[in-house]
């Protein structure tokens, strides 16, 4: 079975859907997997042994009666461990919730429940989602996330089990969350594909609050078309979340468009990457140039970094201050958290609210700036750092480029899709970013799938693991 590994969702929903494969024994060769290699990524909290064979018994039964539910019917995957699963710990990442039980599903779990996919793991994730601050990757009771290309190497925060679980070929997908660049920088330390949906797009409901205005769930995968697939399993409406948009989503995928594309590219994207990074994103640019046309645009000048920080550190001290007032962030792991939520109660109402309605401007603005183009391309990270590393918190030193586009589409609540673009000379995966308009997470899918049509990275996988 291990030849089916690191094959696509669209690969092995065709095999189980013709019988050539069982979930059953899908479900059996990932979960050896989890047990077997996720201890030494640090990338797994609890392995769902009974859920996953109980779901896969049922997928068999269903699909051998001719009840076949579509591309997620008996496909294995990951949840962040911010994700309520019913008969598991939910640990938010943190020791003094270690044991927390909480006895219902998230509704991202209730939908991939009804399509028939397969729970096979809780995965690790930087403590709290990072919302109590954090200076280095051991920020989590399961030790910090290792890069599966390189494990003196972070897989990055705060999705680091899922970004690690799907490069390692632990699990065809995973699902993470995302406030500021947590699904982004994972996906392209890893050498993933991972995306951001609208905010809305997906509802939250059973998902830890860091920052309501902020937080998103989407999907990591081995390929831009398999996001598609899998945002197609969990988007929606949910009445248990009213800030879930009442729209429906239909996957459109995986044919290319039958048109050139049109690229926005911000004026020195690339200006925070090291020279890796930049290299690859210009050799991206290049290839790209043979669908699409690439223009360079300037993005109107307002502090977007400070806009999105002022809004995180405010909310997140709200949807935190029971975990702080009943005494449990002394037993962090991490021992900058002690201080972190001080940070965000000190925002002043007036900062927040200004940023708030600065939030309104900047949309419309880049609305406009997006609207004549289907994506806007720039570099999603720079190679992962050492798990040795402290980061310089005054530079949000945990992966993003320095571009402002990660900033922007947070703020916006704006898709996005980061996709391998290259290595650097030690073998570390770097990636491009393809962000679209508010709920144009289609355009995005479109834009990456024609880079993955010219590319091979997305191919290539860690050697000791395939």
């Amino acid at each position: 079975m291990n030849d089916l590994v690191f094959r696509s969702i669209r690969q092995l929903s065709e095999l189980v859907r013709t019988r050539q494969v069982s979930p059953v024994e899908l479900a059996e060769t990932f979960l050896g997997r989890l047990d077997r290699i996720g201890p030494q990524l640090n990338s797994v909290v609890t392995v769902t042994h009974d859920r996953a064979l109980r779901e896969a018994c049922r997928a068999e039964e269903e699909i051998g009666r001719g009840e076949y539910r579509g591309l997620l019917h008996g496909i294995p995957y990951g949840a962040k461990d911010l994700l309520a699963a019913r008969g598991a710990p939910t640990t938010w990442g943190a020791e003094p919730l270690r044991s927390q039980m909480l006895d219902y599903d998230a509704t991202v779990i209730r939908k991939l429940g009804e399509a028939g996919a397969v729970l096979v793991g809780k995965l690790s994730m930087v403590e709290l989602a990072g919302g109590m601050g954090y200076e280095s990757p051991n920020a989590s009771f399961t030790g910090p996330g290792l890069n599966p290309w390189d494990r003196t190497r972070w897989a990055g925060g705060s999705s680091s089990g899922s970004g690690a679980a799907v490069a390692a070929g632990l699990a065809p997908f995973a699902i993470g969350s995302e406030t500021w660049g947590s699904i982004l920088v994972p996906a392209s330390f890893c050498g993933v594909a991972g995306l951001r949906p609208t905010y809305g797009r997906v509802s939250r409901h059973g998902a830890m609050a860091l920052s309501w205005t902020l937080d998103k769930l989407g999907p990591l995968c081995l390929s831009a078309d398999d996001c598609g697939i899998a945002l197609a399993g969990i988007a929606g409406p949910d009445s248990h979340d009213p800030t879930a948009a009442r729209r429906f989503y239909m996957y459109d995928g995986p044919v290319l468009p039958g048109r050139r594309m049109k690229l926005a590219v911000p004026e020195d994207a690339a200006a925070g990457c090291g020279d890796p990074g930049r290299d690859n994103f210009a050799a991206a640019l290049d290839a790209l140039q043979s669908v699409a046309d690439v223009d360079e645009v300037k993005l109107p000048e307002y502090p977007y970094e400070a806009v999105t920080a002022t809004i995180q550190s405010a909310e997140s001290a709200s949807a935190l201050e029971d975990f702080v007032h009943e005494g449990k962030a002394s037993g962090l792991t991490d021992r900058s958290g002690l201080f972190g939520p001080y940070p965000g109660k000190a925002v002043l109402a007036t900062e927040y609210l200004k940023a708030m309605r600065l939030r309104g401007v900047i949309a419309r603005e880049i609305d406009a700036v997006l609207a004549p183009y289907d994506a806007m391309a720039a570099p999603a990270s720079d190679a992962a750092p050492p798990v040795a590393t402290s980061f310089d918190r005054s530079k949000r030193g945990r992966g993003d480029s320095g571009a402002p586009v990660s900033a922007i589409g947070n703020a916006l609540g704006l898709p996005a899709i980061s996709v391998p673009d290259g290595f650097t000379e030690e073998g570390l995966p770097t990636g491009i970013q393809f962000m679209g308009r508010a709920y144009g997470e289609n355009a995005a899918l479109a834009a990456a799938r024609a880079y993955q049509s010219l590319t091979s990275w997305h191919e290539c996988h860690p050697a000791d693991l395939v």
